[in-house]
């Protein structure tokens, strides 16, 4: 079965969608089947990775019982668009409602080796059914002043989840996205951070940049836009990998680190 990460931030403009979006063109690159799924009504994520905005079905129909997920896959990707809000509404009413994800992945996390859930920016429902269907929870902070109250925000949902939905879920760790680690503030973020959850901060930080949103705009990965700037993201990859235990996978990343260090990447 595949190892399913929830990546959740209690708030939005956190980096958090483009980091599932990177990391699952990583994963994707080193060999490992990667099924993204977007959870967020936004739907940025299947924007950024393309899907056709008119793709049916979706994610929401999955959710209301409309389609399996297995019909509703396009290209890797399990798409969402404004009707995942509606869905969201209706799921409110049902009974076992928080295990609704969970059951549509069980008959295709088989075909993947990684899930990434890209989870709306808000600790709600959506949410809760990302974590109720994960092993794992990755979040995703901006380094600013308020980074500690989100990240411990969100670690209280987690536990909820963990306390009476799912006592396998995992607290992967956090990543500190948009930093200048030039700068005081960036660099007591950080600090806020590792003092209070120790070895859970992940040690690379993702630096702030236009050049994101320029790469999603032109359709290219930051890791082949600005392989300096993808350099992070592989960094990240890596510490993640290590501490899922898969080490193949960690090996095969280890030719990508390096050509991105000399100026480029490749693709697998």
């Amino acid at each position: 079965m595949a190892v399913t990460i929830a990546v959740l931030s209690q708030k939005g403009g956190t980096g958090k969608t483009t980091t599932v979006r990177t990391l699952t063109d990583v994963f994707r690159r080193i060999g490992l089947t990667t099924l993204a799924v977007d959870l967020d009504p936004q739907g940025n994520l299947s924007d950024y990775l393309d899907v056709d905005p008119e793709a049916t079905p979706t994610i929401g129909d999955v959710l209301t019982g409309r389609a399996t997920a297995a019909d509703a896959i396009h290209d890797g990707v399990l798409p969402a668009n404004l009707g995942l809000a509606e869905a969201e509404l209706t799921l409110g009413g049902k009974m076992g409602r928080e295990m609704t994800l969970r059951r549509a992945l069980r008959d295709v996390s088989g075909d993947y080796d990684v899930v990434m859930i890209d989870c709306p920016p808000a600790l709600g429902l959506l949410t809760v059914n990302a974590l109720v269907a994960a092993d794992h929870a990755l979040l995703s902070a901006e380094a600013q002043y308020f980074a500690m109250q989100g990240v411990e925000q969100a670690l209280e949902v987690i536990e909820l989840a963990r306390d009476n939905l799912n006592p396998d879920l995992e607290w992967l760790g956090v990543v500190l996205n948009i930093a200048d680690m030039r700068t005081r503030h960036s660099r007591e973020a950080y600090d806020s951070l590792r003092e209070h959850f120790g070895d859970k901060l992940i040690e690379q930080t993702i630096r702030s940049s236009i050049a994101y949103a320029e790469s999603a705009e032109r359709a290219l990965s930051i890791v082949d836009y600005r392989p300096d700037l993808g350099l992070d993201y592989l960094h990240v990859s890596d510490e993640l990998l290590g501490r899922l235990g898969l080490r193949g996978a960690r090996r095969r990343l280890r030719p990508l680190i390096d050509a991105a260090s000399n100026g480029g990447a490749t693709a697998g």
